[in-house]
């Protein structure tokens, strides 16, 4: 899904939103900098396995996900993370590492740690290092659908 598709989803949703251009980051701390974005809303999307199941874990920059914490919450027999190059091909347009929390548009379930969801605002890549989208967290929230649990943690 090229950005230019995400933003045309996006409009179709009648969804307002900000692009916002910055130098290339590749971490979400990198990103949240360049871009003058507190990183309490900046998302991260991170791929796990659950079950035998791919999925989008979404927190704020500046935490971790709680695999153990994840598992709980879940009710999960194994959760695991999911190394670049066993997911690179589910995401043909975007950079690798820069995939948005969108998962219903990859058909994968997203789950959104509850200090992201906090926020009014989310903002995330947009298939690339060098672009954001800003949108308020209820838009977010109605086009991904995504289960808000207790998963993540202040990441030191």
């Amino acid at each position: 899904m090229p950005k230019q598709r995400l933003k045309e989803y996006l409009d179709r949703e009648d969804v307002k939103y900000v692009s916002i251009v910055h130098s290339p980051a590749y971490t979400a701390q990198e990103v949240a900098a360049s871009a003058h974005i507190p990183g309490k809303i900046l998302a991260k999307t991170v791929i796990v396995d659950i079950d035998g199941t791919l999925s989008m874990a979404v927190v704020p920059a500046s935490y971790a996900v709680d695999f153990d914490l994840l598992q709980g919450a879940l009710g999960a027999r194994k959760v695991a993370l999911v190394h670049e190059e066993d997911f690179e091909e589910r995401f043909p347009d975007c950079e690798l590492g820069a995939m948005p929390p969108f998962g219903n548009l990859y058909g994968m379930p997203v789950i959104v740690s509850r200090s992201l969801a906090e926020n009014d605002e989310i903002a995330f890549n947009a298939c690339t290092h060098r672009e954001l989208i800003k949108l308020g967290f209820k838009d977010f929230e109605r086009l991904a659908q995504p289960k808000v649990i207790t998963f993540s943690v202040h990441a030191d």
